[in-house]
């Protein structure tokens, strides 16, 4: 089980490694200057010259790489061209956001996916599992921007009960982790939860449908019918509980993913998360900061994807020895 463990922590490691070095490079290839959002070409050049240097931009592209590196070790991911901030500082809050808007959208579909993947089983061949499977994937292949849009017109604009941008009313005063606790915040989270987790709503929806529709023709099933049980028991204590280990493994990889992939909701409705900056961060050429939050969403998808393996080799012990 050890040798498993320092096995798959290894692979990280080295996959996490590649995965920065690929990202450092990539950006070094965009044929755009970095400096054109910071040197005003009116300077004299001693200053361009000096504002280059400032940034390390002066430097051949493997010595920036061996700086890089070696300042990422100790949590320096350089300083923002734009915000002349650490780039670290700019997405602090930033991952805050989206972590908080990933999280509820987590719950919600995971939640409702799974409870109602679980009946959809149960009521096989009826109208009611063609109705939710063709709904589920209508939002899951339907356009984010497109559903976002149509929920911006209908709540926002016709019937005017939910904000359609920002986390909080223009004069909020209230900062910190009490924000994420107010009527306020919670009105304006309203509408890209609900975009985001009807969006996500079938991955866990049809997954949990397919996997219980396997455990349903097993003997215990039929044991538990045959005593008379109701439904509900049925399908939540004894069928449900046996379904839930691939429904729990992807769980591990939806969180990682899921901080990446707020990239439209987070922009269509002004959410000021990582993923919206990360768009503005390369319009702006704005390497620092695109960089970090590549590479913490590379760090949180790599570790996801390393507790997915440890969890799944736990729940089966035979992953582990093969």
């Amino acid at each position: 089980m050890w040798r498993f463990f320092l096995r798959r922590v290894g692979y990280t490691i080295i996959a996490l490694y590649l995965l920065v070095t690929a990202i450092f490079f990539l950006f070094r290839l965009l044929p755009a200057d970095p400096t054109a959002t910071i040197v005003d070409p009116a300077m004299p050049p001693e200053t361009i010259a000096a504002l280059r240097e400032t940034f390390g931009l002066d430097q051949p592209p493997h010595v920036q790489y061996f700086m890089y590196m070696r300042n990422m070790l100790r949590g320096d991911f350089g300083s923002s061209f734009y915000y002349r901030r650490p780039a670290f500082d700019v997405l602090r809050d930033k991952v805050a956001n989206t972590l908080v808007l990933a999280a509820a959208a987590l719950i919600v579909s995971y939640g409702i996916g799974v409870l109602l993947g679980a009946l959809l089983a149960w009521w096989r061949g009826r109208g009611v599992e063609i109705a939710g499977i063709v709904l589920s994937l209508f939002f899951r292949s339907a356009p984010e921007f497109w559903i976002a849009m149509l929920a911006v017109m209908l709540f926002s604009y016709h019937l005017g009960w939910l904000p359609h941008a920002g986390i909080a009313s223009p004069g909020s005063q209230v900062y910190g982790l009490a924000r994420f606790f107010t009527l306020d915040f919670l009105r304006h989270l309203a509408l890209p939860l609900l975009v985001s987790s009807l969006y996500q709503l079938a991955n866990p929806l049809l997954l949990m449908r397919n996997t219980m529709l396997d455990v349903m023709g097993e003997d215990f099933v039929d044991m538990a019918r045959a005593k008379g049980l109701p439904p509900k028991d049925v399908i939540y204590r004894h069928a449900a509980r046996n379904a839930l280990l691939p429904v729990v493994t992807a769980l591990a990889l939806y969180i990682g993913r899921a901080v990446g992939g707020m990239v439209v909701i987070e922009y269509v409705f002004g959410w000021p998360g990582l993923g919206r900056e990360i768009l503005l961060a390369a319009n702006r050429y704005d390497y620092p900061v695109a960089q970090a939050a590549f590479t913490l969403i590379a760090a949180l998808v790599s570790v996801m994807n390393l507790v997915a393996d440890l969890v799944y080799s736990y729940l089966d012990p035979r992953i582990a020895y093969k």
